[in-house]
């Protein structure tokens, strides 16, 4: 896994170093492009494509960045870069993660 707070230059992935100090988010951004724009970086550099993640190791990855790691990981959901299972137990990368 890479480092969250890393520069890239993907896009509007420029713009994602700039929410960070010392690799933790600063905020959750309210608007929704600069969200998205969070949350695929963070669906390419915390989660590999084809592994399951327990719902624990999701929530280790994402509090490593910031402390409402709950809310980071409805996010992750709800944007579709992460599924789940129905009953919750696993976690994967989408294929359609940037």
């Amino acid at each position: 896994m890479d480092d969250p707070g890393a520069h890239h230059e993907s896009g509007g992935a420029r713009d994602v170093p700039a929410m960070f100090t010392d690799g933790r988010l600063k905020t959750i951004p309210r608007r929704t492009a600069r969200r998205a724009q969070l949350l695929e970086h963070l669906a390419r550099t915390l989660f590999d494509p084809g592994r399951g993640y327990t719902e624990r190791e999701v929530n280790e990855a994402l509090a490593n960045v910031h402390d409402d790691y709950p809310a980071l990981r409805r996010y992750l959901v709800e944007a579709g870069l992460l599924t789940r299972t129905r009953d919750g137990s696993e976690y994967r990368r989408t294929s359609t993660t940037p």
